[in-house]
């Protein structure tokens, strides 16, 4: 890739990268008449009624051209109309979360919706805001004043507006319209206080927000919810991927749709648009945003993957302009494996918490959770030698013993919480998991869905040598 003591024209190490500037000479790649004010890459620069009174003037005698909005404006909807997922009067599901991309992709649906739009959008938009800052240790003064500056914001959008907390129940629907109880939030505080890697807490909250998100989305009859993810933010998320195990599942992380959750489609409009673009975008047309902490705010570059593989994605963009396009590209040349899981009609298992296919083969020892298992299994009291006959549920194991130590049977194994959520994890979460020192502070519709899916396989299991199977014979004369 990059050869040493080759010239790239580069600045010294430790010195800083000059911005190009647009000469006086420099015309605009558009309309190639007006001067540019917007430099995106190099040779790339346009013209915009949004830099300032001057060169507002001097483009209105231009023939009043706008050519950075109508770039900008161009592969917002290029992105929707060539993947043709939205159609007329669907209620789509705005994930808000007040940064920079996820601003300016609320902003390209409401000038879509004017009266004044060459081609109007036809869906039916809403917006969401999830407050996280119980997952951080906020107060309860400074998340009112986070949502002080947030709602202002959504009510002038004129759109039908959802802010939730974190750590809003999922079971009932009609608990949605009362906050969270104390004892909720603080189940969540302490659940992101007892995982011990940064890596690890930025997996599980971005798991907890796209739950919350996908069940408000079903809560309020919304069939797509659009994400702000931007082209950087998605070079960055491939190779973070790719480091974190989830290799397999690429396409369905960082490509345009993601339907992998079935009922509700997540779809990525702001992917062909990079941060420059939308930072100079927000600018010079006054886009709103509420800057609000993350887990990883202030964080030293190696604290976590996410934040390592950040930092170096954009040290390696200052030096070579084209490396996030090029991750980039690669990732739009990545091909879903067919669908198989709850979307397709069938019953094959998913992963519990990110809805991927378990990519794990649970009989296969060489990998790191059937070490882990068979560890686990190796500190089980064995009272009685195992035989042929059946034993009911829960009397094999003698009074007294624990969850964990048990018989090892498939009755015990059942009563074994840890065992029963491990196993229906793919194996990047099962990874992120070992930094979770018990899996019992997990939000409860988790631990209540693997119990459900470990009752249901286990009565699969008990009543599939009942079942009668049609020979060959039989199935040829029906």
């Amino acid at each position: 890739m990059c050869q040493v003591g080759e010239d790239y024209g580069e600045p010294a190490p430790g010195e800083p990268t000059p911005t190009p500037r647009p000469s006086r000479e420099q015309k605009c790649v558009k309309c190639k008449e007006a001067q540019p004010v917007v430099v995106i890459r190099a040779g790339d620069a346009f013209c915009s009624l949004g830099a300032g009174p001057g060169c507002k003037d001097a483009a209105l005698e231009d023939g009043n051209r706008d050519c950075f909005k109508a770039f900008y404006v161009h592969k917002f909807r290029a992105m929707l109309g060539k993947n043709r997922l939205i159609f007329p009067g669907e209620k789509v599901l705005l994930a808000w979360s007040g940064g920079p991309s996820s601003s300016s992709m609320v902003w390209q649906v409401l000038e879509g919706l004017s009266q004044d739009s060459a081609k109007r959008l036809r869906f039916v938009p809403g917006v969401i805001f999830v407050d996280e800052g119980a997952a951080f240790g906020k107060s309860l003064e400074e998340r009112s004043k986070t949502l002080a500056e947030v709602k202002p914001i959504l009510q002038a959008t004129g759109l039908p507006w959802h802010v939730v907390a974190l750590e809003e129940p999922r079971l009932d629907p009609q608990s949605l319209a009362s906050p969270p109880a104390a004892a909720q939030t603080e189940a969540l505080s302490q659940l992101f206080c007892s995982v011990r890697t940064l890596t690890a807490k930025e997996e599980l909250l971005q798991t907890l927000r796209t739950h919350l998100i996908l069940h408000m989305a079903r809560a309020h009859g919304y069939s797509k919810v659009m994400t702000g993810d931007s082209c950087t933010r998605l070079a960055i998320k491939l190779m973070t991927n790719l480091a974190l195990g989830r290799g397999a599942f690429l396409a369905w992380d960082t490509g345009f749709s993601d339907e992998r959750h079935g009922d509700v489609v997540v779809v990525r409009p702001m992917r062909d648009h990079t941060l420059k673009e939308v930072a100079f975008y927000n600018r010079l047309f006054s886009v709103p945003s509420v800057f609000t902490p993350a887990v990883d705010t202030k964080a030293p570059e190696k604290a976590s993957i996410h934040r390592l593989m950040e930092a170096f994605i954009l040290r390696l963009q200052t030096q070579f302009p084209s490396t996030v396009s090029t991750v980039y590209r690669t990732s739009e040349k990545l091909v879903k494996a067919p669908r198989d899981g709850p979307a397709a009609g069938d019953s094959s298992p998913c992963c519990l918490l990110c809805m991927c296919a378990l990519d794990v083969d649970a009989a296969d020892s060489a990998t790191a959770f059937g070490a882990q298992t068979s560890s686990r299994l190796s500190q089980m009291q064995s009272p009685t030698p195992l035989t042929e006959t059946r034993t009911p549920p829960g009397s094999c194991c003698s009074p007294g013993v624990g969850r964990v130590q048990g018989c090892g049977q498939g009755a015990c194994r059942r009563e074994d919480p840890q065992a029963c959520i491990e196993e229906q994890l793919c194996y990047s979460c099962r990874v992120n998991m070992k930094d979770l020192p018990s899996l019992d502070p997990l939000p409860p519709y988790i631990l209540a869905e693997a119990q459900l899916r470990t009752q249901r396989a286990w009565v699969l299991q008990e009543i599939r040598d009942c079942l009668i199977e049609d020979s060959d014979d039989e199935a040829g004369q029906s």
